[in-house]
């Protein structure tokens, strides 16, 4: 069977999209093919590789990148997962679907946090908010 070939994009492709990639080749490679890019570069955001690690998903050797370093290929999902990418998200040649699923911006919600439990905590929260969401994959998709 193939497997369903998603794109996970957001804003700079350092936290959300990564958490969400991550997590879809974690609990579901069997049936997705999970990508993840953003509208710009912003880097890996480190909270959320310390926060991914702790659920024991590795994300130490992913890296930030945009949707041309994906040398064009097509998917057949593209969700969004920040308001800024779904207003900005490029069209998609071929039959992909695109989706909305707003997730909250934990560097956004911590810009003014210290370092520490708290700032970690919301990270934590999104976190298990995409894992709850990437379980529910594929069925929680339209058909095609």
């Amino acid at each position: 069977m193939r497997r369903i070939r998603i794109l996970f994009l957001c804003t700079g492709n350092s936290c959300r999209s990564q958490m969400a990639e991550a997590w879809a080749r974690h609990l579901r490679g069997d049936r997705l093919e999970p990508y993840s890019a953003g509208i710009e570069k912003h880097g890996m955001n480190p909270c959320a590789v310390k926060v991914m690690a702790e659920a024991g998903v590795d994300l130490s050797r992913h890296f930030s990148k945009t949707l041309e370093e994906l040398n064009g290929l097509a998917f057949d999902y593209v969700i969004t997962v920040c308001g800024h990418a779904a207003e900005h998200c490029p069209v998609f040649p071929g039959a992909a679907k695109v989706l909305h699923i707003a997730f909250d911006d934990p560097p956004t919600l911590t810009k003014e946090m210290p370092d520490g439990e708290a700032k970690l905590g919301v990270y934590r929260r999104v976190r298990d908010e995409m894992r709850r969401f990437v379980e529910t994959l594929p069925e929680a998709l339209p058909a095609g």
